[in-house]
């Protein structure tokens, strides 16, 4: 779908959610507090959706305690039960009236703020639920208008995370192409973790 305005949604600044509780079986240690470039996954995931204009920033905390400044942690007991149990915490914590949340990553730090501000700015254009797009494939992050937010929660089992709920709504969804200002590599391995150490820097925005 492409972005349509709807007119008069009136539409307020959406929060932000990063999902940080997994343990990084794969890497060998959590991945909230790995340092990528002198900074904590954790606090780069907060600063982006800061840096976007979300408001309030909520963190799922779960595989290992962390405190974030400018943002709200949230634990999940439950994390062994995978992303669908974070989603599921983070969503159930969100402040009353929130009228959209963007969520994020946290082994995604090359996703930018000016990839979020896309989403943001489909939003404000009246998207009910926009996707950041890679090479025309949807990724992360993903924003949720409050109308969606139940059936996300819902539909968030196991590992799926919001995926299982936007494969059912895809006349809902409105892809947003992302690939000149960030990309979706994830860090799930040491191999992972050194490649992106290497690579060239660009600008964030």
């Amino acid at each position: 779908m492409t972005v349509r305005s709807l007119g008069g949604h009136g539409a307020g600044a959406p929060a932000g959610l990063l999902l940080a509780a997994g343990e990084g079986s794969r890497l060998g240690r959590p991945k909230a507090t790995l340092e990528l470039d002198g900074e904590r996954l954790v606090d780069r995931g907060v600063r982006t959706l800061r840096d976007a204009g979300c408001s309030p920033v909520l963190v799922v905390a779960g595989a290992e305690p962390v405190e974030v400044i400018g943002a709200v942690v949230v634990p999940n007991a439950g994390w062994r039960d995978g992303m669908g149990s974070s989603l599921r915490a983070g969503l159930a914590a969100l402040p009353p009236g929130c009228p959209a949340v963007v969520v994020a990553l946290v082994d995604q730090p090359l996703v930018t703020a000016a990839a979020v501000e896309r989403l943001i700015a489909a939003y404000e254009e009246g998207a009910g639920i926009a996707v950041a797009t890679y090479g025309g494939a949807p990724r992360n992050p993903v924003l949720l208008r409050a109308a969606h937010l139940a059936g996300a929660a819902e539909a968030a089992v196991g590992d799926m995370g919001a995926r299982g709920y936007l494969r059912a709504n895809p006349e809902r969804v409105t892809h947003v192409p992302c690939d000149d200002v960030a990309a979706p590599d994830d860090i799930d391995t040491p191999e992972d973790l050194a490649a992106m150490a290497r690579r060239p820097r660009r600008p964030e925005g």
